[in-house]
């Protein structure tokens, strides 16, 4: 499970464990090593668009999209700014050679992808429109960083007006751990809402409270049973158990719903 920036679950790339129940519906068999016919055993992976929704929802902000750098299109965005008493000539071939010795860098897996924005376009037109697109990384590049040998620097994961100067030379030696703080600023920021966010309740009525209409919400870590004798609360709270979780559950207690003793922990939310 995976919360979203409202306090709101979403089931995210789940696996699940199908048996030989979808073998057996869909006759699906294979001939095992004794030479004899058996129905399949079967997993299901839901790595499927829903991640796109939850990346969405999980990094972006009222400015528009914010990326992580490992999946990022473009990870790098050079904006030239001309001047109308300088050559753009000079400007242009600064940002191509920036960028063609910047695509010669590897950052994970694969080598930085940066491109050139020349377009006709206002100097903030432009700016903007990565800013909403969610690139990592926005350079500004006008003569003035030319005759310093500099550019000026934007990272997505900060505010659109927190930008600086930078050597060239400097950018250039550390840009790979420039994208890697983003992306784990990126993530630490997931993983501090939702531990803020995250509350075990040890009573019916807290939970009713969490979980009240206005209520913040989030996820709620109880111990319950599987019973549907509580099953009409949680749809009056447009509540729902999500999963029982792996770590951190190794006590029992009795159901705050029911009483019925020796039970782990359950995750509750609101979902998507």
């Amino acid at each position: 499970e995976a919360m979203m920036q409202d306090g709101k679950a979403l089931q995210a790339g789940t696996s699940h464990f199908l048996g030989q129940n979808f073998s057996r519906a869909q006759d699906i068999k294979y001939l095992s090593a004794e030479g004899q016919l058996e129905h399949a055993w079967t997993t299901s992976w839901g790595v499927s668009t829903r991640l796109v929704g939850a990346l969405i929802m999980t990094h972006s902000d009222d400015d528009g999209l914010v990326l992580p750098p490992r999946l990022a299109p473009q990870h790098i965005v050079i904006l030239p700014i001309y001047r109308k008493d300088h050559d753009p000539a000079v400007v242009r071939d600064y940002c191509v050679a920036l960028r063609d010795e910047l695509r010669t860098i590897r950052f994970g897996e694969d080598r930085i992808r940066v491109f050139v924005d020349d377009r006709d376009l206002r100097g903030g037109e432009k700016a903007w429109e990565h800013i909403k697109k969610g690139v990592p990384i926005r350079l500004e590049v006008g003569p003035r960083d030319v005759d310093s040998s500099s550019v000026f620097m934007g990272r997505r994961d900060l505010g659109p007006k927190e930008k600086r100067g930078v050597e060239r030379d400097t950018f250039i030696a550390e840009v790979t751990t420039i994208l890697e703080d983003i992306q784990t600023t990126l993530l630490e920021r997931a993983r501090a809402r939702r531990a803020e966010a995250t509350v075990h309740l040890d009573s019916q009525e807290a939970f009713e409270a969490y979980f009240a209409e206005g209520a913040p919400g989030g996820f709620a870590w109880c111990y319950a049973a599987d019973d549907p004798s509580y099953e009409p609360l949680l749809a009056s709270l447009k509540v729902t158990p999500r999963c029982i979780p792996l770590e951190d559950n190794d006590e029992t207690a009795p159901c705050i719903f029911t009483g019925k003793p020796n039970q782990k922990k359950i995750v509750f939310a609101k979902a998507y």
